[in-house]
């Protein structure tokens, strides 16, 4: 069937831009593609949690962290 594009615009700070970018270029990605790969994951997280108040309750940790593990 094929894949359908959309053209999505959204007001974001000038600072979050750049890094965007700049994060697109270390991955040899474009600014686009780095957007939809985001909003994707980030629509997958919201289903999953139900809600934006739930899902904006919970943080990533950064890897290695090891912060909330229980040590042995």
């Amino acid at each position: 069937m094929g894949e359908w594009k959309a053209s999505v615009t959204m007001r974001i700070r000038p600072a979050l831009r750049g890094d965007l970018v700049e994060f697109a270029a270390r991955e040899k990605r474009s600014l686009g593609n780095i957007g939809a790969i985001l909003l994707e994951w980030a629509f997958e997280q919201l289903k999953a949690a139900g809600s934006t108040e739930r899902l904006l309750k919970y943080k990533v940790r950064p890897a290695g962290s090891s912060e909330g593990r229980r040590s042995s």
